[in-house]
């Protein structure tokens, strides 16, 4: 009976030590990664850069509030570890979608950073309505061009939405005076803006005082640009096979009805799920289409599924 005990403490003991092995041990093809990155779980204060710009357009630093609200913005988005690796995963797959954009608009690389706060780079959906990567209200959306009704809404097509997004920020810069006060202006309105700036009888959004969203707003976009320009000095460890690639697709020009999305899946060797996950703007299994509007309906490539 003695003896059954010690193997059995044994046996504990030797399970305990592989768990404990598993756990902590890294993959070895990590090894190379951590000779270079940080490889520990300890939690540091963290060193604010001394020049940090959003769109060229400097951060006033040396004001004591000004680095408290960007110290806190760095360390709220270094920790959250896993939504940082997320977003490093998701930019890999949509920022060359992004990216060409804004240059063709003229609006600054930097805004880029503004759909990662807004929406984590996913279709989402907020308690206000807003919708897609760029959070984009109904009645904006509809104002500026896009269709939205209960059939097709297109603040869920990335390329038609983020150029939106464009044309809003390049109004609002030209009506505020920077893309600083444009960003701002992208969540708390031109108008909202333009009011605040004159009741409080100031030029610049750093010398604002704001509510809790809006005035953290800059801050956040700065701090995803930082992190995400340098993951290695904020211990951000991966390979380049563990970020998402976006899928190539064809598109295939639709200017009728039709009936059943699942059917018209179908006939290209793909299924109804993956057919929406590369046209989410289509919002129904049917398209009505009375008015016969060409369409373009992105297929991926075979092999990707």
């Amino acid at each position: 009976m003695m003896m059954r005990n010690i193997l059995a403490v044994f046996g504990v003991v030797c399970l305990s030590g592989l768990l404990i092995f598993a756990v902590q041990e890294a993959p070895k093809e990590y090894n190379e990664i951590e000779e270079n990155g940080v490889n520990d779980y300890n939690v540091y204060a963290l060193s604010v850069p001394e020049n940090l710009n959003f769109a060229g357009e400097a951060m006033p630093l040396d004001k004591p509030d000004i680095y408290e609200r960007m110290d806190r913005e760095l360390l709220v988005n270094t920790y959250w570890q896993s939504n940082g690796l997320l977003m490093f995963k998701r930019a890999k797959k949509y920022f060359p979608i992004i990216e060409p954009i804004l240059k063709a608009k003229g609006v600054p690389d930097d805004f880029k950073y503004l759909a990662v706060i807004e929406s984590g780079l996913t279709n989402a959906v907020s308690p206000a309505g807003a919708r897609g990567f760029w959070q984009i209200m109904k009645t904006t959306g509809r104002e500026n061009g896009l269709e939205v009704n209960a059939n097709v809404d297109e603040r869920y097509h990335l390329i038609k939405s983020t150029e939106v997004a464009c044309n809003y920020l390049i109004e609002a810069k030209e009506q505020l005076g920077s893309w600083t006060l444009a960003a701002s202006a992208y969540n708390a309105g031109k108008a909202g803006m333009s009011r605040r700036l004159k009741q409080q009888q100031v030029e610049e959004y750093y010398d604002l005082l704001l509510g809790e969203e809006t005035g953290r707003y800059i801050f956040r976009i700065v701090a995803l640009k930082e992190i995400l320009s340098h993951p290695k000095q904020y211990g951000f460890n991966y390979k380049d096979s563990d970020l998402y690639s976006y899928i190539p697709t064809k598109q295939v020009a639709v200017d009728t009805a039709v009936a059943d999305f699942a059917k018209f899946a179908k006939s290209f060797d793909i299924n109804y799920k993956i057919l929406k996950l590369h046209n989410p703007w289509l919002r129904e299994r049917h398209l009505n289409n009375k008015s016969r509007k060409l369409y373009y309906i992105d297929i991926p490539l075979e092999g990707y599924y």
